[in-house]
């Protein structure tokens, strides 16, 4: 073997063989980083030294370098090969690399690099530190050894490392008779999250009786490193391990880890509660294994150990899918309504499916970095390039003065900017842009771009400031049936309320993506962009550039998943490349990081619902009046209009009023996201109907199917419809979940647990489908036959994932009778399909599909007197025929869309041309001493098809209990990235997930009786959320709290744990 170097452009890489030459490297360079898997800095070599895994005398010896997959397996070895006794700081080291990163993470990340880093988060220096571990380092002036435990409880702050030194090792010890060790954690998600707060505690015991003879305990996460808790321990020597030690334990630890108001994520309260209730677990702990060394002395403690919440464990999740059978007579080539693959779902699955960003650069190509606002709301006083064009690499930076045509667009009734003209009005606003010869070099110098500001007054960030600001987007909506005022004179009760919804980040698996092709001549561009709304790209494009829309052909291959994210803002950053093709002359690509496109897209809305309801002791809601405050951005968009026409989701409400109010902050521009503004108003919904059972004494789901539409009603904005689907839904799923036993079940698991409690709920959905206007829902296709009998489809449906292409597919091998390996969709794209609608709002294959079966029909239509002549031929045959006779084989088809109207000023219409129903019962365990919750059962009951509703379902529950936004008060995202902004992983999947549809549901408006499904199911995940609120209602009334409370989403650990009032939360 030989040293390996690698010099690059600022940095150079070598790679020792031996570690006499990594210790005079290390002499040599005592500032360089070294790298194992590169999660991190300051990890190891590849060295066979610090590679190895060696058992001594009192325990193992790991090399620094070890992976910790390779630690993982390395211990779960030993604990089955050596007495249980000596395993104990195996175990706690286990139990907290099972839930640390990922697999893949795991695989590169080294033990040496997660503690010579000393991250506050780590997961692993607590239980080494406690478990008093040693560290054994390595310079060329010869080796020493270091105490983790003395390391950690001497203070803060101190590098463990000289600089010329190495971690070569650690001897982690055994454990020893009697001994007492645990790890905790607790995280945003269970599994592949940095810790909120962990701890490794240490408890010996004199032997054969309760006194403490040595005790430690280490926090993480709650101070810049790790914490050592020395002063509480010592304090605690000599005494009993009893209750009155545990109360005043609690008190020391609270006064000697203080965590600042300022500390790093917040959640302070929590945290302190955590650090107490970390505690009491291992007092549990260690009285259930008292009881079974001593059975007899500590015959008390069963009652106490036997409500211990035990940690979740991920287990792979089980799921059944029940599809109605296709009719026996239809025939085998047709596909339609057979459960097919999805066209690109083995590409998808290797890799070979092309995105944006895997089109092969071309020579001279260029990359574009944006520069962003660093400020919520001020005046843009001057800009400075000089240092940016000076890097090397560096060809131009694009500013708003390089546009040739029009900088101002309109997407709703507000002015919007491709980039930013004398003032900012949010943190991520586009200024200008670098453009150089790859993307570092973009990337480095747009952070060298210097602009100066002047600050501008309000700075508004929150709906609360929002409104007491006045501050709001015209014009104000309003929906009323009934007469409110009047019939809340004649109810039983009265209850007012109100409940947060926090926003949510698409987090698409492809970021915005554009590539832009200057054809040299007529000002044509070619355009490959993620989008969903190619023609929008189209004329944006168009107008900045100053040039008809038709020199630019917008192509869209496939989008690595939209959401609603991909509808507008994909137009921005193509308006910009698009300028600086433009400039230069070349090929531009720019692919956002995700950091950069958290930043700059916007996401869903965050809601405050304030209601208040009449209704009868019997359950009937007689009068509902409820304003909902969105908060939208810097700029506004639709989705209130959305949230007011469906926020009645199952229920008929005489006398009602709703109002939306659109909140002017200076955020990024939130935007459509799958519902587009029903998962919050039917959350609120949702919420008053659980209040009004709390208040009557009536179970909710009673409370449910009192309210619920009943054949002849009509909607708050006088739609009809029939829901004996929606009621058919309800029940199917209350007998399929087997709910009242499964009810019953989860009443008596309460009843015998203190500190874990199960939830169950069951919630019904109607949601409408489709635009509120005719033109928004309109179609265009073009279909080629070509002599050889193949045919190519296109339309302007958008594949982002969620199988458009291939239920096209379907629709074409049934009208023209040919099977689908004769048919190929390739793109969509504005050369073909001109003036496309958006995929979005849950119609994209139902109008597409009417336009694709108008073409085919029509070209069957011209082929049927050949066919006629000639049945015994092929479709080869009848192609060739056709092509003989001058027949075009090439034919357009349009669908005009549907009869949809709304007239806001009436406040009714028909805006929507059918609905989807649905329902979900779903039932949770919480340990109330963490907040951490376990999903057990989902059972969901749908009438349209399921192709999509698992991933729906899943990221409802990610909106509704997990996923969270956090801003600075400067506007600024904090939790850009997975790093901090957590969506659901595979340990968040149902145990059980079941998913059934109503059998024999027709619908006679949408292609073949199919039914929307990108939409609808996302809410059904907030049965999650009720399902968690049921328990932690269970947990206080327990604790004598009875009645309403707030309950705000997403129901997150911290608000679980905060909301199961109890003595440890009242000591914080």
């Amino acid at each position: 073997m030989r040293t390996l170097v690698f010099h690059g452009e600022r940095t150079t890489w070598i790679s020792p063989v031996s570690l006499k030459e990594l210790l005079e490297l290390k002499a040599k360079y005592p500032k360089a980083p070294l790298v194992v898997g590169n999660t991190s800095k300051w990890s190891y070599g590849s060295l066979l030294t610090i590679y190895c895994l060696n058992n001594f005398v009192l325990g193992l010896t790991v090399g620094s370098a070890c992976s910790l997959s390779l630690v993982k397996d390395t211990l779960t070895s030993t604990v089955s090969e050596i007495p249980e006794e000596k395993t104990k700081v195996f175990c706690a080291l286990l139990q907290q690399l099972k839930t640390m990163g990922g697999q893949q993470i795991r695989n590169v990340a080294s033990l040496g690099g997660n503690i010579i880093k000393q991250h506050t988060t780590s997961d692993l220096n607590p239980i080494l530190a406690v478990s008093n571990s040693i560290l054994n380092l390595a310079s060329l002036g010869g080796t020493r050894q270091i105490s983790l435990n003395e390391h950690f409880s001497s203070g803060f702050g101190k590098a463990i490392l000289k600089p010329e030194e190495i971690l070569v090792s650690i001897s982690i010890r055994y454990s020893k008779t009697g001994e007492f060790i645990s790890a905790f954690r607790q995280a945003q998600r269970r599994e592949n999250a940095l810790s909120i707060v962990n701890a490794g505690m240490r408890l010996i015991l004199d032997p054969g009786t309760d006194i403490i003879t040595d005790f430690g305990i280490f926090y993480g996460n709650v101070a810049s490193t790790t914490v050592c808790a020395k002063k509480s321990c010592q304090a605690l020597i000599g005494r009993c391990w009893n209750e009155q030690m545990l109360e005043e334990a609690c008190k020391l630890l609270l006064e000697e880890v203080s965590i600042p108001g300022s500390a790093p994520g917040g959640k302070v309260e929590y945290k302190r509660t955590l650090i107490v209730s970390f505690f009491f677990k291992f007092y549990l702990e260690v009285l259930q294994g008292l009881k079974l060394m001593y059975p007899h002395r500590y015959c008390d403690t069963t009652e106490k150990c036997k409500s211990m919440p035990d940690d979740f464990h991920t287990k792979i999740p089980q799921s059944s899918q029940i599809y109605q059978a296709v009719d026996p007579e239809q025939l085998s080539q047709d596909p339609v309504g057979r459960p097919l693959m999805h066209l690109a779902g083995i590409k998808h699955a290797t890799g070979e499916a092309i995105y944006c960003d895997d089109i092969r650069a071309v020579k001279e190509e260029l990359f574009l970095a944006v520069v962003t606002s660093s400020r919520p709301h001020a005046k843009i006083i001057s800009i400075d390039l000089s240092d940016a064009l000076k890097l090397p690499g560096v060809v131009d930076v694009i500013t708003v003065q390089d546009i040739p045509g029009t900088n101002e667009f309109c997407c709703i009734n507000e002015p919007e900017s491709v980039f930013a003209n004398h003032k900012v009005i949010c943190v991520g606003q586009i200024v200008c842009a670098v453009v150089a010869d790859t993307d570092v070099h973009a990337k480095r110098a747009a952070l060298k771009v210097k602009i100066t500001y002047e600050a501008l007054e309000p700075v508004i960030l929150t709906i609360e400031e929002a409104i007491k600001n006045n501050s709001f987007y015209d014009p104000e909506r309003k929906l009323e049936q009934g007469n409110v005022d009047e019939a809340f004179e004649t109810v039983d009760q009265i209850l007012e309320g109100e409940i947060h919804i926090g926003g949510q980040e698409h987090f698409y698996m492809e970021t915005q993506s554009v590539l832009v092709v200057p054809k040299g001549e007529d000002n044509e561009m070619d355009v490959y962009v993620s989008s969903q709304h190619p023609t929008f790209t189209q004329e944006l494009v168009a107008s900045v550039l100053n040039v008809p829309s038709s020199r630019i052909m917008c192509h869209v291959k496939r989008v690595g998943g939209g959401f609603g994210g991909k509808v507008t803002k994909p137009a921005i950053l193509a308006a910009v490349t698009a300028v600086a093709a433009n400039k230069t002359g070349r090929v531009v690509r720019c692919i956002l990081d995700r950091g950069d496109d958290m930043l700059i897209t916007g996401g869903r809305h965050p809601f405050l619902g304030k209601y208040r309801v009449g209704f009868m002791n019997d359950g009937r809601i007689i009068a509902l009046d409820v304003r909902y405050y969105s908060n939208g951005g810097c700029t506004p968009d639709e989705s209130i209009v959305t949230a007011l026409l469906r926020m009645d989701n199952a229920y008929m409400i005489p006398n009602l009023r709703c109002w939306g109010k659109v909140c002017k902050t200076n955020l990024p521009s939130n935007t459509a996201f799958r519902g587009f503004g029903f998962p919050q108003s039917a959350l609120v919904t949702e919420s008053w109907i659980t209040d009004v059972a709390i208040k009557t004494g009536l179970s909710p789901e009673k409370i449910r199917e009192i309210n619920m539409y009943k054949n002849g009603n009509q909607t708050h904005y006088k739609q009809e419809l029939d829901p004996n689907n929606l009621v058919k839904c309800w029940n199917e799923c209350m007998e399929k979940s087997s709910y009242y036993i499964r009810k019953t079940a989860v009443d008596k698991f309460n009843k015998q647990n203190y500190w874990k409690k199960k939830g169950i709920a069951i919630i019904p959905l109607k949601y409408s489908i489709g635009f509120d206007a005719m033109f928004l829902n309109q179609a265009a296709a073009l279909v080629h036959i070509y002599m050889d009998g193949s045919v190519l489809v296109t339309h302007g449906g958008v594949e982002l994932g969620q199988g458009i292409h291939t239920k096209i597919m379907q629709v074409a091998s049934r009208e023209l009778k040919i099977p689908t390996s004769f048919i190929h969709i390739c793109e969509t794209s504005t050369v073909t399909v001109p003036n496309t609608r958006p995929t979005a709002a849950s119609i994209g294959t139902d109008i597409n599909g009417m336009a694709v079966k108008n073409a085919c029909q029509t070209l069957l239509k011209r082929l049927q007197p050949i066919m006629d002549k000639n049945p015994e031929g092929t479709w080869k045959d009848w192609v060739t025929e056709a092509f003989h006779q001058s027949i075009s084989l090439s034919a357009t088809g349009f669908f005009r869309g549907y009869d949809t109207n709304m007239n806001w000023d009436k406040g009714e219409g028909r805006p929507f041309e059918y609905f989807v129903y649905g329902a979900a019962c779903s039932e949770v365990e919480i340990d109330c001493l963490t907040g951490d919750h376990k999903l057990f059962n989902i059972e969901t009951k749908n009438n349209p098809d399921n192709s999509v509703i698992e991933g729906a379902f899943v990221q409802g529950l990610g909106l509704y209990t997990m996923e969270e936004l956090k801003y600075s008060p400067e506007g600024v995202l904090y939790t850009r990235g997975p790093d901090q902004y957590k969506i659901p992983a595979v340990c968040d999947i149902p145990k059980q997930f079941s998913v059934s549809l109503l059998s024999s549901s027709q619908n006679p408006n949408a292609i073949y009786s199919s039914k929307a499904v990108g939409e609808p199911a996302l809410f059904l995940g907030c049965s999650v959320f009720f399902a968690i609120k049921d328990a932690v209602a269970a947990a206080r009334q327990e604790r004598g709290i009875t009645g309403i409370f707030t309950f705000h989403s997403p129901s997150t650990a911290e608000r679980i744990r905060m909301a199961c009032v109890d003595q440890f939360t009242k000591m914080v």
